[in-house]
């Protein structure tokens, strides 16, 4: 009597879901890596299937992400032509600054009414530790501070839809923001603002704080041109080939 083979096991549809569903967020972080760092020019019609054979997935998770990313406004989609990276405007980059500066207002009044003992010394302690790094004077380091400063604000609003909001602005502007950094030969004016709100904050002091916020975080039309022009400059340069040297 012949032995019976084992049955070969099918995957669950939950399982082959779930590998879906990871191959979709390994896809959706490489992608918005690259285009936060605007390794894609801007307006570059984005190539999924380089993207595909590059991250080693099949186009769907690709294209997943790619919605993803659009409903986010790191890309547009065209009909018969596919996902474009969005280009650098002036208009566009003070309409962000502009939203940054509702949603950050918007919370710190939150903050105010919300935040228990502990949240208000969370924040203190962060800021105490975090106010002598800045001397560093790493762009991106400055940039990660600044950016983990202003979550927190978010995070004790205690409304978990503005964090998610801000942490996306933040991912929209953050090369431009680099740029700011990198061309500003002093950071004090950024360490007593920062102080400022945290005074503001531990005091409860939410028309104060909104105030200093505002001033903080606007943008006007020439501040966005300079950026813009600095970013462009260094994306230009980048792109552009070396020249080859010569032996002698």
């Amino acid at each position: 009597m012949s032995e019976e083979k084992p049955k070969r096991k099918t995957p669950s549809l939950t399982r082959v879901a779930e590998r879906s569903a990871d191959s979709a967020e390994r896809a959706y972080h490489a992608i918005r890596r690259e285009l936060v760092e605007f390794r894609i020019p801007p307006k570059e019609r984005i190539n999924e299937v380089h993207l595909a054979r590059d991250l080693q997935l099949s186009r769907t998770p690709i294209r997943e992400a790619l919605n993803r990313l659009a409903s986010e406004g790191f890309v547009t989609f065209s009909p018969n032509r596919g996902f474009f990276f969005r280009g650098l405007d002036i208009e566009d980059l003070i309409d962000l600054f502009e939203m940054r500066m509702i949603v950050e207002t918007g919370a710190f009044a939150l903050l105010c009414e919300r935040a228990d003992a502990e949240g208000l010394a969370r924040l203190e302690a962060f800021w105490t530790e975090a106010k002598h790094r800045y001397a560093a004077r790493d762009a991106d380091e400055i940039l990660d501070l600044d950016e983990k400063f202003h979550i927190l604000l978010a995070e004790l609003s205690g409304n978990p839809e503005i964090v998610r909001v801000l942490t996306a602005l933040n991912a929209r502007i953050r090369f431009i923001r680099r740029v700011q950094i990198e061309h500003d030969p002093l950071m004090s004016s950024l360490v007593e603002d920062h102080s400022a709100i945290v005074a503001a904050a531990l005091a409860r002091d939410g028309a104060g704080g909104i105030e200093i916020l505002r001033r903080h975080i606007s943008m006007t039309v020439a501040d966005a041109k300079i950026a813009l022009k600095e970013a462009l400059l260094r994306l230009f340069t980048a792109e552009a080939p070396r020249p080859e040297r010569r032996p002698g």
